[in-house]
C-alpha cells in the first residue's frame, strides 16, 4: 500500500472562517467609515490614516523578521488596527506622533504579548493611551470639521516637525473667522462651557464648523455587517450601550440639569466606535455568552462615570483597557455549567447518591437492617 497516514493535533476539522478572512471583512467595514473622516477633514485625515496605518505595519513586519511574534502582515490584524488608532486620532494630530503611537500599538500592544491573539489590551487603544500621556496638548486640539480648504491644504499642525513644536491651529481658525470654541468636541463643549449639540449633529456628524469624529449612524450600519455576517458578537456593544444608557438614564433622573440627556452620552465622543470596533477584540474579550453581558455593562457603566466625575472629556479608552484587564476574571467567574453537574451539587449537598441499579431498599433488606441505604457496589461520588 503506498498511502500514508498524516498524524496532526487539533482541530482537526476546519471551518471556512480563518483569521485573515475575519480581519479583511472588518477591514472592509471600516472603508465607508475612513472615506467620510476623510470627507470631514480632508487632506489631514488621509495622510493621518495612511502614516498611522504604515507606522503599524512597518512594526509588525519588523518584529515578524526577528521571529518574536507569530503574526504578520498579511493577516491585516495591523492593518486594523493602524486604522482604528488613527480614527480615535484628531484629524490635525502631527504625523510623527501619530506614527510613535502605531509603533506603540503594535510593539507594546502586541508584540510584547507574543503576538496576534495573545495580546491582554486592544493594540490600538495602548498606542491611543501613550500619545495621551505622553502629548497631552496634541492630542486635546481638535479643529472643526467640513473646513472649505481642507482638500487643498493641511491643518498646520498636523506638518510639525519630529520633536518640534505643533503650529497653533488658533490664528488659522480666526483668518477663517470660527473661534476657538468652534474646534471643540461636543463633549468638550458639555464639560467645559455646558453647551449640548444637537441630536442630528451628534447622530450624523454632518454639522459643520464642530470638531466630531466619524458618524455614529453609520458606524452602527458598518457593524451590524459585521454582526449579520458573525463576525462580531452583538452582545458585547449592547451590552456596553445599554449600561451606558441606563447609567446615564438614571442620572438624568436625578439632575437634569446637572447631567446630560441618554442620548448625549450614547451619541457623543467614540463611544459607538469603542462599543463596535474597539471592545468586541476576540482576543480582549470574553467568551462566555454571561461574560460578554457583564464585560460590556463594565464598560459602559465606566465610560459615564469618567464623563461626569474625571477631570476628561472622554472615558471610553480607560473602560475598555479596565475591561481587557477584567476579561481573565470575568470568563472565571462565568463559565457555563456542565450538563449534570448540578444534580451532582445538588446529590451531594442533601447527602445522598444518585440512583443506581445496585441500590437495595431497606424493605428489601429485611427490618433489622441500618436506616442508611445499602449499596452492594458503593458508587463513587459524583466530582
Amino acid at each position: 500500500m503506498t498511502a500514508t497516514i498524516e498524524i496532526r493535533t487539533a482541530p482537526h476539522i476546519r471551518g471556512p472562517r480563518t483569521v485573515e478572512r475575519i480581519m479583511r471583512q472588518v477591514v472592509l467595514s471600516l472603508a465607508p467609515i475612513c472615506a467620510f473622516f476623510v470627507y470631514q477633514y480632508g487632506l489631514s485625515a488621509a495622510a493621518s490614516l495612511l502614516a498611522v496605518t504604515l507606522a503599524c505595519l512597518g512594526t509588525e513586519r519588523l518584529f515578524a523578521r526577528t521571529g518574536s511574534q507569530s503574526g504578520d502582515i498579511s493577516d491585516w490584524s495591523a492593518t486594523i488596527t493602524g486604522i482604528l488608532l488613527a480614527l480615535s486620532l484628531p484629524p490635525g494630530f502631527p504625523l510623527w506622533m501619530g506614527a510613535v503611537a502605531g509603533f506603540v500599538a503594535v510593539a507594546l500592544g502586541k508584540a510584547l504579548f507574543g503576538g496576534i491573539g495573545f495580546n491582554v489590551f486592544n493594540p490600538a487603544l495602548v498606542g491611543r493611551a501613550f500619545v495621551q500621556a505622553a502629548f497631552p496638548v496634541s492630542i486635546a486640539a481638535y479643529t472643526p470639521s467640513f473646513l472649505p480648504g481642507r482638500f487643498t491644504e493641511f491643518i498646520p499642525s498636523s506638518l510639525a516637525w519630529p520633536l518640534m513644536m505643533p503650529a497653533d491651529n488658533a490664528a488659522w481658525l480666526h483668518a477663517m473667522h470660527l473661534d476657538a470654541l468652534a474646534g471643540a468636541t461636543p463633549l468638550a463643549k458639555w464639560k467645559f462651557d455646558g453647551v449640548l449639540a444637537g441630536a442630528g449633529e451628534l447622530l450624523t456628524s454632518l454639522s459643520g464648523h464642530m470638531a466630531v469624529g466619524p458618524s455614529p449612524l453609520l458606524i452602527l450600519v458598518c457593524g451590524a455587517y459585521l454582526a449579520l455576517r458573525r463576525y462580531l458578537d452583538w452582545r458585547i456593544p449592547a451590552a456596553i450601550l445599554g449600561s451606558a444608557g441606563l447609567t446615564a438614564w438614571i442620572l438624568f433622573g436625578f439632575d437634569a440639569v446637572r447631567y446630560p440627556n441618554p442620548f448625549f452620552m450614547l451619541f457623543s465622543g467614540g463611544l459607538i466606535l469603542g462599543a463596535v470596533y474597539m471592545a468586541t477584540d476576540m482576543a480582549t474579550s470574553p467568551v462566555t455568552p454571561r461574560g460578554m453581558w457583564v464585560y460590556g455593562a463594565l464598560i459602559g457603566l465606566l465610560t459615564v462615570v469618567i464623563r461626569y466625575y474625571s477631570g476628561l472629556p472622554e472615558g471610553v479608552m480607560y473602560a475598555i483597557l479596565i475591561g481587557n484587564a477584567a476579561t481573565p476574571l470575568i470568563e472565571r467567574i462565568t463559565q457555563p455549567t456542565p450538563f449534570g453537574v448540578g444534580e451532582a451539587r445538588k446529590a451531594r449537598r442533601a447527602g445522598t447518591y444518585p440512583l443506581h441499579p445496585s441500590y437495595i431498599s431497606r424493605e428489601e433488606a429485611g427490618a433489622s437492617a441500618p436506616k442508611k441505604r445499602i449499596f452492594r457496589n458503593k458508587p463513587k461520588r459524583t466530582p
